[in-house]
């Protein structure tokens, strides 16, 4: 269940309490968001949409900890991150969050194999066990006949989903997508879209996307808006 209240109940995969970001430029200080709260259940497919400047990106690179709050929490599985020192949050992250980018973020010297490999190769798991696991993922995502090509030799509806392979080839406890249909076109971004919705309903996995589409933003469970660093309940299909 989606709450922007916070603390509708101990269960919550993923908790934001009272988050504040404001970036000072000169004197002046830009507050982002405020006073955010937000509760996510294991396996909710959430949209955030909102106009371009109201905070949605950078709600995502908060959750993910690719950046610090001004003030407030984020606590993911038990796990108080934003706590977290920078050694330290750089490897949760490698280990519990999947990002899928709009624009991929291939490296085009690699295969889609090898592109879905770099998260593993941080692990201690040896090459077989690597080689197994991309392999799962590229089924997952449908591209068991494309591991040895390159990203130029894939549409960019093929590249993303290497990008998405990529994101869950290492069972990440959540996928943040920013805009991940943002670059196809309406058929290719619409199997984007039912990709993610089978990993939600099918697989259990809990994404969080960022979106301007309203077609797209249909594909989730919950919508909720963000207006002037503000989260706003929006609609449920769960």
């Amino acid at each position: 269940m989606i709450s922007v209240e916070g603390g509708s109940g101990s269960s919550a995969l993923i908790r934001v309490s009272d988050l504040d970001k404001v970036y000072v430029r000169g004197e002046e200080e830009i507050h982002v968001l405020q006073g955010l709260n937000l509760d996510v259940d294991k396996g909710d497919f959430v949209a955030f949409m909102g106009p371009s400047g109201s905070g949605k990106t950078t709600l995502l690179n908060l959750l993910g900890g690719l950046d610090l709050p001004t003030r407030g929490s984020i606590t993911v599985a038990g796990d108080e991150i934003t706590s977290f020192s920078h050694d330290k949050i750089a490897y949760w992250r490698s280990r519990h969050v999947g990002f899928v980018f709009q624009m991929y973020n291939l490296l085009p010297v690699l295969t889609a194999f090898q592109n879905v490999e770099i998260p593993l190769l941080l692990t201690s798991l040896s090459k077989k066990e690597r080689k197994e696991h991309v392999e799962a993922a590229l089924e997952l995502t449908g591209l068991p006949d494309r591991m040895e090509h390159y990203p130029s030799q894939l549409s960019g509806g093929q590249q993303q989903r290497v990008s998405i392979a990529r994101a869950i080839v290492s069972n990440p406890t959540f996928l943040l997508c920013d805009e991940p249909t943002g670059d196809l076109d309406r058929k290719s971004g619409d199997e984007i879209l039912q990709l993610l919705s089978s990993l939600s309903k099918e697989m259990g996995m809990t994404i969080l996307m960022v979106t301007h589409d309203p077609r797209a933003a249909e594909r989730a469970d919950s919508v909720l808006h963000l207006e002037k660093g503000t989260l706003i309940e929006g609609t449920s299909r769960k």
